[in-house]
């Protein structure tokens, strides 16, 4: 599981979504790398913010919520992307987006790392930014350069694999050394 776990570590993600977006821009689809980059930024942004308010609001407990899942918003935005670039019937995209959600979900529930309702949160998240990003993309240009630079750039994202980005001990860290919010054993 932890192979297929890692797939979605930031470590993976960010350099792959990087990657899309500067082929996407290089091969002429400027839109779709605008959108791109705006999906990727606005997402991850969400995923944080929901970190540190579960970090920082008690009360999200009551929904078994400590920290939603980024692998799985992450897999949904990025490789959910990608399929939604592919030159292959929607359906056919939907399929592949479904699939690859719910692998790394399920992964991170086997793993012990996240609840249902964690995992749950991070998709839902991961789905609506790429809803988004499906609905403002604009339609695909024609020629293989895209589909060419977007093979390379999955294979940057390959390249990373394995590697980690202790992202949870930095968010927590970084807010308790910003104050935004105070650890459990400081709090009244």
């Amino acid at each position: 599981m932890r192979f297929l776990t890692d797939f979605a570590d930031q470590a993976v993600l960010l350099p792959l979504a990087f990657a899309v977006t500067l082929v996407l821009a290089v091969t002429g689809w400027r839109r779709a790398a605008w959108v791109w980059a705006l999906m990727v930024v606005v997402g991850f942004g969400s995923v944080l913010m929901l970190k540190l308010l579960a970090l920082c609001v008690p009360p999200l407990a009551a929904f078994d919520i400590r920290s939603p899942s980024g692998h799985t918003a992450g897999a949904a935005m990025v490789y959910g992307g990608l399929a939604a670039l592919l030159p292959i019937a929607v359906r056919a995209r939907l399929l592949i987006a479904a699939v690859v959600v719910l692998a790394v979900g399920v992964s991170r529930l086997v793993l012990g790392t996240h609840t249902p309702a964690e995992v749950i949160l991070g998709g839902l998240l991961g789905v609506a930014a790429l809803a988004a990003f499906c609905r403002l993309v604009g339609p695909a240009p024609t020629g293989l350069a895209v589909w060419r630079g977007l093979a390379l750039a999955v294979l940057v994202g390959a390249a990373f694999h394995g590697r980690h980005i202790a992202a949870e001990t930095s968010i927590r860290a970084a807010a308790y050394r910003l104050a935004v919010c105070v650890p459990d054993q400081a709090r009244p």
